[in-house]
């Protein structure tokens, strides 16, 4: 009897597992909360290959901050050595026991999967013909709204430049750094109030980098001008003190660094440690890991922040789609930031903000192709 197409599609088996590690420049150098400021961003793509010469792409960082230790040579390793003796000769429709036996093999692994993870999902689509956001559900909205995020500069008028600049884009909610110096977070937050008035949406975060008395005194200064939520300025590990801020002050709590899997979600939300979640591809494990989170956000009561380390096209991608496909409320997030701090792509046609919205792709997979010229001049290893 012969085999049918429909059959043949889903009778398709992973042949390769290719890491591609990158060093992609940044336009200026971008510095956060915690860490000198980053000139470039080491990116690892794992590329899946089959028999039939299809081929799926996932992405992941070396972002080496607070909850992540990975290099682009660990993350290497980790793949090549431990997780593709579980990825060879297995269906790309097999995505469920793949994560699984790849937790096993390597527990706590988040950025290291996340890439395997989101390449299974842009193979599956590529397989089917049909975009990723199919496979999860269907398309709930046609554009994702996200926000500005207002880097750490050297004077307020620069701050306020770029402010000026998202706005005139479109941007309506903005995320500004804070956590070295108190006065300067102050007087950016009421000069940006007082430039952009009440129709704006004002965030602040500190990327884990202040201690609970600091942070108190902060937040109790910028209650005053209405700041939506205040994103993980203590450590990672600080969840008591985290829940105990949250008592004392009327700025709303975001979690993100100490968020990475859903057991950590799970604590926070009986701490009542915060009432938003920042997650990302690479730290809560691709498109497989942040879905879990959202799901347990949501019967939780906790608002969702759609974001993202520094990301390609393909990273971007992977949020875009779980954005589309998610049918309650969402943060307008900072997902597609990679796209305005990069200086190089690495696809053919990079995803290209509308305003301050990302439209939603309907072609196969992620649907962006990788271009190989890139990838030579941008590879780690060259």
């Amino acid at each position: 009897m012969e085999e049918s197409a429909e059959t043949h599609r889903l009778s398709v088996k992973i042949t390769r597992v290719e890491t591609i590690p990158l060093s992609i420049p940044l336009r200026t150098p971008f510095r956060i909360a915690n860490g000198p400021p980053r000139p470039s961003v080491e990116v690892l793509l794992v590329r899946l290959h089959t028999g039939d010469g299809v081929s799926g792409v996932g992405e992941t960082q070396a972002w080496r901050r607070q909850g992540s230790a990975e290099t682009l040579a660990s993350l290497c390793t980790v793949i090549e050595r431990h997780f593709t003796p579980h990825l060879v000769g297995q269906s790309p429709f097999a995505l469920a026991s793949i994560m699984r036996n790849l937790e096993e093999a390597i527990h706590h692994s988040l950025y290291a999967q996340a890439a395997v993870a989101d390449a299974l999902y842009d193979l599956q689509g590529k397989i089917l013909g049909v975009p990723v956001h199919q496979l999860i559900g269907g398309r709930c909205r046609d554009a994702v709204p996200t926000c500005a995020t207002l880097t750490m500069k050297d004077s307020i008028d620069e701050t306020l430049e770029g402010a000026d600049e998202a706005y005139a884009q479109g941007f309506r909610s903005f995320t500004v750094k804070i956590g070295v110096d108190p006065k300067d977070d102050v007087r950016n937050v009421a000069a940006l109030r007082k430039r952009l008035g009440d129709d704006i949406v004002i965030r602040v975060d500190a990327n884990a980098g202040m201690q609970f008395d600091g942070a108190l005194a902060l937040l109790k200064k910028l209650e005053p001008y209405g700041i939506d939520a205040a994103e993980q300025l203590l450590p990672i590990w600080d969840l008591d003190g985290m829940a105990e801020l949250a008592r004392r002050v009327d700025v709303p709590l975001m979690a993100d660094e100490s968020v990475a899997t859903d057991h950590d979600l799970v604590e926070i939300i009986k701490k009542r440690a915060a009432n938003a979640i920042h997650t990302k591809v690479a730290k809560n494990g691709g498109l497989w890991g942040t879905r879990k989170l959202w799901t347990i956000a949501e019967a939780g009561g906790i608002r969702i922040f759609p974001g993202n380390h520094p990301s390609t096209s393909i990273g971007t991608a992977s949020v875009l789609h779980l954005a589309a496909a998610w049918p309650g409320p969402l943060l307008d997030g900072p997902f597609p930031i990679g796209l305005s701090v990069y200086a190089e792509d690495v696809v053919t046609e990079p995803i290209h903000m509308e305003g301050h919205r990302v439209r939603v792709p309907d072609r196969p997979g992620w649907g962006y192709t990788l271009d190989e010229e890139k990838i030579r001049k941008l590879r780690a290893d060259a």
